[in-house]
């Protein structure tokens, strides 16, 4: 599973925002079931920012999201993320797609 955060974030506010965007992958990336991280900057829009962390399966993810740990370090973050589905299948030949349905409680 991947999942790709993305964050818009004034150019004053930057220095502050990557040191803070960096704590929360350090926090994700010691839960269980984490397999890569990575943060970035747009290119073309120095406004515009991304964390991309690959789980090995979304259980994981959200068990991630209930650490003590990550809901102090990551979800503030987190949450200042655009508002946009940011869970994704990973895509590979053959593989059959989760069928299309929302995966929210309620």
């Amino acid at each position: 599973m991947i999942v790709v955060s993305r964050f818009r974030v004034d150019q004053s506010d930057a220095e502050v925002f990557r040191v803070e965007l960096q704590a929360a992958l350090e926090a994700l990336a010691g839960q269980r079931g984490h397999l890569h991280g990575a943060i970035g900057c747009n290119v073309d829009d120095p406004t515009l920012w991304v964390l991309s962390t690959e789980w090995k399966d979304v259980g994981s993810y959200r068990r991630a999201l209930s650490s003590y740990d990550v809901k102090v370090t990551a979800v503030p973050v987190l949450s200042r993320a655009i508002d946009e589905p940011s869970a994704y299948e990973r895509v590979v030949p053959g593989a059959t797609l989760n069928e299309q349905r929302s995966r929210s409680i309620g």
